[in-house]
């Protein structure tokens, strides 16, 4: 039963695993320090920093069109139906250089190609979710058209970046669903005309 704090929970755990997985070495070589961030494109308007990092930015949010009228498998027919909902992110490095550009983001896709679910157990808790759920982080692919709308649309000149979907986020209703029972029964008295 994941409420409205879902989107963010959503974004925040894969910032979450992504930071607290990253390796210090990797086949004996250092890896460049990196920092972890979900951004808003409030964040992406302002100045930025060229230390090295890797931003999650969420630039569109779309209803899953396989979910329209799915139940979950334990819900009762007349249960309200939750809100199926696809999110679509952008991965983008930051560094100085191209050594630390490459090498983080290259890390970062191969972590999400290994795990690409994240359940329950790995979604942060202010969501509610249930113990059943799971979203699926899926790479999308963008035309070079859409890449540069989208960072025409944002103020820092075009980074390097790949696109990811999680999928299938469920937004439960936060309403009484008692006081909105449908009408099961009606009385009707049926009767025969005396003609004369």
């Amino acid at each position: 039963m994941a409420n409205v704090f879902a989107i963010h929970s959503v974004g925040n755990s894969i910032v979450t695993f992504l930071r607290n997985t990253y390796p210090t070495q990797i086949g004996g070589r250092d890896m460049p320090a990196c920092s972890f961030e979900l951004t808003s494109s409030n964040q992406l308007a302002g100045d930025i920093e060229e230390t090295t990092r890797l931003t999650l930015y969420l630039y569109r949010i779309t209803v899953n069109e396989h979910s329209r009228q799915t139940r979950r498998a334990a819900a009762a027919p007349d249960s309200f139906l939750p809100l199926g909902l696809d999110l679509h992110y952008l991965l983008t490095a930051w560094a100085g250089n191209p050594l630390d550009e490459q090498v983080t983001l290259a890390w970062a896709i191969r972590q999400l190609h290994q795990f690409p679910i994240f359940d329950a157990s790995s979604l942060s808790p202010e969501a509610g979710w249930a113990a059943d759920e799971v979203v699926q982080l899926i790479p999308a692919e963008l035309t070079t058209e859409d890449v540069m709308r989208i960072w025409d649309a944002l103020e820092p000149a075009y980074r390097i970046s790949v696109s990811y979907i999680a999928r299938l986020v469920r937004l439960d209703p936060d309403v009484d669903e008692e006081q909105f029972r449908p009408v099961v029964a009606a009385r009707f008295a049926y009767g025969t005309e005396a003609v004369d």
